[in-house]
């Protein structure tokens, strides 16, 4: 059986923590910025954490490089 590869567009967009936690950026931040509130921009600018359901599916397609 061949090996399992890393899904590698995943892996640009998720860091694992020293914990293992998942942390992703925010949508919602690349344009129409104007029309949003500062309040909601600060916001988006702050990292994440994966939810634990999806952090589960993630973490199969990063398995090789965890």
């Amino acid at each position: 059986m061949p090996k399992m590869k890393t899904k590698k567009a995943l892996r640009g967009r998720v860091k694992v923590t020293g914990t293992g936690k998942l942390v992703r950026y925010k949508a919602g931040r690349r344009h129409l910025l104007v029309g949003k509130s500062a309040k909601r921009r600060r916001n988006l600018r702050r990292q994440t954490s994966v939810a634990p359901g999806v952090a589960k599916n993630y973490e199969k397609l990063l398995a090789p490089s965890l």
